[in-house]
């Protein structure tokens, strides 16, 4: 009988048994949080699902994907659920030393929620510092680079991406064709605050500076969609950009599978 790839689904002596061939295993992170009016909440099931087929093309295990992450700039919006930067890096420190005890260092954060990337960078330096064991983490969506991006969107390449556009509307229409509605997206001109231009939830724009100031997701758009033209997302689209994300992880697997995390 085949093994599974994901440790929910095996027993602890399935487990055990798996340790002699020094896995790789992937810990999924993401978040629950607004995608704009046209997308589900739910974007961790994003990050699971492509950390769910790299696990099965590439040998490596895969954890259950945690999915809640450090959201607090989208409290404004009503079903999103963000965990604290304590609490949250508690929790991934927590999952990793869970498997660090047991031998286990061949460890990949795969990271769904970019705004998670400082908060992990954080636990893994603590854990060095600690235990001397380099753990490594892939933000998944800022691993499109300018050329595959370009070669996906061609001219619309600027246009499509942005929070509540690209890459993650297509992933859903690849994914979750049914739970998709561009037809209910209105543009919405972006919000002020102290008269300046909001850019992002984190900052305004005065004159050729960015000033931060903690804002919201609401104030910097009330649809939620923060840049991006949602329109220019397409099923197709989501599985070019799901197949470049699942590829790089089954060569980043492949390769950590040659190194020793204990010693650079």
């Amino acid at each position: 009988m085949t093994r599974s790839h994901r440790l929910s689904d095996l027993s602890f002596v399935e487990f055990q048994a798996a340790l002699a061939e020094e896995p790789v295993v992937l810990l999924p992170f993401a978040s629950q949080e607004e995608q704009g009016p046209h997308a589900p909440m739910g974007d961790y099931r994003l990050t699971r699902q492509i950390a769910d087929l790299a696990a099965q093309r590439s040998g490596a295990l895969v954890a259950p994907t945690v999915p809640f992450g450090y959201a607090d700039f989208f409290r404004a919006f009503a079903g999103g659920i963000q965990l604290r930067s304590q609490t949250f890096k508690a929790l991934v420190e927590d999952v990793a030393v869970s498997l660090l005890d047991h031998g286990i260092t061949r460890l990949i954060i795969v990271n769904g929620h970019t705004t998670n990337g400082f908060l992990i960078d954080e636990v893994m330096r603590k854990i060095q510092a600690e235990r001397g064991v380099y753990l490594t983490s892939i933000d998944i969506w800022q691993s499109l680079d300018a050329d595959t991006w370009r070669a996906i969107h061609g001219d619309n390449a600027s246009a499509a991406r942005g929070h509540g556009a690209d890459p993650m509307t297509s992933v859903y229409m690849h994914y979750f064709p049914d739970q998709v509605h561009l037809d209910r997206v209105s543009p919405r001109d972006n919000g002020t605050a102290f008269g300046l231009p909001v850019q992002n939830p984190r900052s305004v724009r005065f004159g050729t500076a960015s000033i931060n100031m903690p804002l919201s997701a609401r104030d910097a758009n009330e649809t939620g969609i923060l840049g991006g033209d949602p329109s220019f997302s397409t099923p197709e689209k989501g599985a070019q950009i799901s197949e470049h994300i699942i590829g790089l992880l089954c060569d980043f697997v492949a390769h950590l599978k040659t190194q020793d995390p204990n010693n650079l």
